[in-house]
């Protein structure tokens, strides 16, 4: 029941001759495969400029139903049973990463911030438990050495916290298993140590950085991290097709924007290098991507694929 929710948006740069074919087939495919990822769906298709294709399935059984209808009731919100369409809103997990990651990039660009930085600078705390020394590099690609609790154990700690100090004090803590851009695993803690880098040089909270540096320049309107005690780079956003797909024309056109640059061509390049190298101990990876390269907050998947899915089905 892991994927109740099962949200497939895809930037792809389709031929103009196969563009032009009907998508029957792949609506064949999605009827008949959306049992397998929690009964209810939407896939959408963006090229030069505009949706070509979206197509949406809801066939949740009983048991998928009620499950939303518990995690309402949790919220304190009304279950919402109908069709996901390309402006419906959900929480994007770890697709949250890449727009995390892009957001830090822009203070690379200005220079406000390198990427051979060491946390410890901005960070007093992590350098007091020994992990002064990891960069901002290896807090975008997972590569910080820090021995991470279990995805359940971290989000407890972190919604526990008060602000961004006690979650940092709380990684500070954390054993480590290797040095700093040697071990790769795949977590929450590089980019919320990124996050908190941020609120240190700016004096502002992370969630107003994403909002003023990519949301509104890209026309996120329905794209944020919310407003809880301590925003969480790694996870924490929700957003909707719609949006999510203008993030993508973004990182596809090289970081410009309706005639824009949101990132230089050199931090788009540089975030979709595999920075998984042979000479990496790889300590954990999600099994669905085994054996897959990561960059900057996303998968390096070959063939020209990068993406950065999210626990609850989202994949851009």
């Amino acid at each position: 029941m892991k994927k109740i929710v099962f949200l497939l948006m895809v930037l792809l740069p389709f031929g103009a001759a196969y563009a032009q074919q009907p998508f029957s087939q792949v609506d064949h495919w999605l009827d008949a495969h959306a049992s397998e990822m929690g009964g209810r769906l939407i896939l959408v298709v963006y090229k030069d400029g505009k949706v070509i294709y979206s197509h949406a399935v809801n066939e949740m059984n009983g048991r998928q139903q009620a499950l939303v209808r518990l995690m309402a009731k949790r919220k304190g919100a009304e279950p919402d049973l109908g069709d996901y369409t390309e402006t419906t809103k959900q929480p994007i997990a770890s697709c949250s990463k890449w727009l995390s990651a892009a957001l830090v990039m822009t203070f690379v660009d200005e220079g406000k911030i390198r990427l051979n930085d060491t946390v410890g600078k901005f960070l007093p705390v992590l350098s007091k438990n020994g992990k002064g020394g990891i960069t901002i590099g290896d807090c975008l690609s997972h590569m910080t050495g820090i021995l991470s609790p279990d995805l359940k154990d971290d989000l407890k700690e972190k919604r526990q916290a008060n602000n961004m100090d006690e979650v940092i004090k709380q990684i500070g803590a954390y054993p480590t298993e290797g040095l700093p851009g040697t071990v790769f695993r795949y977590s929450n803690t590089g980019l919320q140590i990124a996050g908190a880098v941020l609120e240190k040089i700016t004096a502002k909270r992370f969630e107003t950085l994403f909002a003023e540096r990519i949301a509104r320049p890209l026309g996120m309107k329905n794209t944020d991290f919310g407003y809880k005690a301590v925003a969480l780079p790694a996870g924490g956003a929700s957003s909707t097709p719609e949006d999510y797909i203008l993030f993508l024309t973004m990182i596809l056109n090289k970081g410009i924007f309706h005639g824009k640059r949101i990132l230089s061509e050199k931090s788009i390049d540089q975030m979709q290098v595999n920075r998984i190298t042979p000479d990496v101990k790889v300590a954990y990876t999600p099994a669905e991507v085994t054996g897959v390269g990561y960059g900057y907050g996303a998968w390096i998947m070959g063939n020209g694929v990068v993406s950065s899915p999210g626990l609850f089905g989202s994949y851009p």
